[in-house]
């Protein structure tokens, strides 16, 4: 089924177009990149899937329970609304939640897939080159994989929120190289990468786990190589360039809190907006989620060396100052082990199964010869 058929809303013109900023750039030294990007770079190859075979779809999806999401997580939740709400309503009320978040994953996903390949085009170094055309693959296995996800388990999509469309669009306008970097890799992959840990963590379905944990595997690939490529650019800047980066950090990064309402679901419920924004604002499960969600960010920009007094207050303002002392490496490590750990433990039970089927062929088969 064609996705305009499964939009709950509108999404405009079929193509949005943004014009292109900045040079290509071609570079003749082919034997001179850095070893530990280059042996990211090899990861990134080694570390390929097929996401039409390493996940399992033949697994159940209810669309009206697709995460396990318990009640208290709805930001309706001990309002007047839900108290009237029946059991069935309810259900399409996380059906459009679990639609609404994996949609902004998908939209994220080519959003970054086009600054990966944007990033292959206008980055000077050859090595650099060379992992960001992996991550293109990387980034278009994940939105092929989030698509089928809603088109065949959820049935329903949302257009792409207008902050996030915003913040991918002063990304994708900017003419500066390392902008993709930082705009996609820090902010927005950063960003993403909590959510889906959030609701990896959380979910009680193995599908959405499996797709979540699979994603998340490479996802900790890209926010290295961000991490590497701009904290060895950023140490060449002047302190007005740095400032310049960080003023685009600060809005970026409201605009993402301000992205993670879904009041658009609350809208489709006839809820009027500016009570749906009042509602969402006063969820206590919002407000962790958007604790949460800056786990990964804070460490993040600190670490490639944008810390201004102005940055600072804002993460103060924001109440997530604090985990700019969070280890990165430690997470990113976690998310691997989940993966790995997930995998191992499918493959045990596969195995165990083709031994058990192995058996009852064989019994059967003396059966036979009694």
């Amino acid at each position: 089924m064609p996705t305009y058929d499964l939009y709950t809303n509108d999404p405009g013109e079929p193509l949005w177009e943004v014009p292109a900023a900045g040079a290509a750039r071609f570079g003749w030294e082919y034997d001179n990149g850095r070893d530990r990007l280059l042996a990211l770079y090899q990861k990134g190859k080694d570390k390929q899937w097929d996401g039409q075979r390493r996940i399992d779809w033949e697994l159940e999806v209810d669309p009206y329970d697709a995460l396990g999401t318990p009640e208290e997580a709805m930001a309706l939740y001990g309002t007047p609304y839900w108290a009237k709400m029946s059991e069935s309503e309810r259900g399409e009320l996380r059906q459009h939640y679990a639609s609404w978040q994996f949609s902004q994953f998908l939209h994220g996903e080519q959003g970054a897939m086009i600054c990966a390949a944007r990033i292959v085009e206008s980055v000077p170094d050859m090595d650099a080159k060379f992992y960001s055309a992996t991550q293109t693959m990387d980034e278009a296995r994940h939105a092929e994989i989030y698509g089928r996800f809603l088109h065949e388990k959820i049935g329903m999509v949302y257009p792409i929120n207008d902050n996030l469309q915003s913040l991918l669009g002063d990304t994708l306008r900017d003419s500066r190289w390392d902008m993709p970097y930082l705009g996609m890799q820090v902010l927005i992959e950063g960003l993403a990468l909590a959510a889906f840990g959030m609701i990896r963590d959380t979910t009680t379905k193995p599908l959405p786990k499996q797709i979540l944990a699979y994603v998340m595997q490479d996802e900790a690939r890209h926010v290295a190589f961000g991490r590497m490529a701009l904290r060895d650019y950023y140490k060449q800047l002047t302190d007005a360039e740095l400032r310049e980066r960080e003023e685009f950090v600060i809005e970026g990064c409201y605009l993402m809190r301000d992205r993670l309402r879904g009041v658009e679901v609350l809208e489709n419920f006839g809820i009027p907006k500016a009570e749906a924004e009042q509602i969402s604002e006063r969820s206590e499960f919002l407000q962790l989620f958007r604790r949460l969600l800056f786990s990964r960010i804070v460490p993040c920009v600190k670490d490639i060396g944008l810390w201004g007094k102005r940055l600072q207050q804002a993460y103060v303002d924001m109440g997530v100052f604090e985990m700019g002392d969070s280890s990165l490496d430690l997470l990113m490590a976690q998310d691997e082990e989940i993966a790995e750990k997930l995998d191992a433990e499918r493959f045990a039970v596969e195995e165990r199964e083709r031994v058990a089927e192995v058996a009852e062929a064989i019994e059967a088969g003396q059966g036979l010869d009694g």
